[in-house]
């Protein structure tokens, strides 16, 4: 048997305009973070395996939650997704939302293009995202116990859509879904896993806490 606890990073450079700029957390994806981790010490803090992909937030908010001692493995790091909103304008002129605007309709048509290897100059095709995604996960679960994983919210989607079969329409709906700092857990029993908990963020349902909820 083997756990496997998926945590999205803490609130990011939602600003941002590129990945670089974005891949740091801010002043209150801090405080998710360590939120989070003083809620794992009043509940269950043991973890056999502490992993994080080398992606700044990922580290960052694992150094949040009380674990600088990680082990890194890159198959846990986010999609390109900068990368992907570029190709998606270079191929139909569609413009990145930006701050505020529609990101729903835009990474759902990002999406369909990836999936479908329509989408010009990618630094990752969809299959090969999914696929280190799910020797990642599998891996992870050949070695039991329970593991905490910081990573971001396209590697969590895809790990329901592994785990689930989902659809198109129900991949979206986990990424639009996915809050900073939630926790996801995953159980792995007689060689098939399965979902045990999606999205929980009980370290933010204290009541002056609740504005600190966020998902970009």
């Amino acid at each position: 048997m083997a756990e496997i606890v998926l945590v999205r990073h803490g609130q990011a450079n939602s600003m941002a305009a590129d990945e670089a700029s974005y891949d740091r957390l801010s002043d209150l994806g801090h405080k998710q973070a360590s939120w989070l981790g003083d809620y794992l010490n009043t509940t269950n803090p043991h973890f056999d395996h502490i992993v994080c992909g080398d992606m700044r937030r990922h580290v960052e908010t694992a150094a949040g939650i009380g674990h600088t001692d990680t082990e890194i493995d890159a198959r846990w790091n986010e999609l390109g997704y900068f990368a992907l909103a570029d190709a998606l304008q270079e191929m139909d002129g569609t413009p990145h939302p930006g701050p505020g605007g529609d990101f729903t309709t835009h990474v759902d048509r990002i999406f369909r293009h990836w999936k479908a290897d329509e989408l010009p100059n990618v630094p990752e095709s969809f299959a090969a995202f999914e696929h280190r995604i799910v020797r990642a996960l599998s891996e992870l679960a050949d070695r039991g116990g329970r593991s905490l994983v910081c990573t971001s919210t396209g590697v969590i989607a895809m790990v329901h859509r592994h785990v689930l079969g989902l659809s198109h329409e129900g991949h979206m709906k986990v990424i639009i879904q996915t809050a900073n700092t939630s926790l996801h857990r995953v159980e792995y029993l007689r060689d098939r896993f399965y979902l045990a908990e999606f999205g929980a963020t009980p370290h933010l349902d204290h009541p002056d806490r609740r504005a600190s909820r966020t998902h970009y």
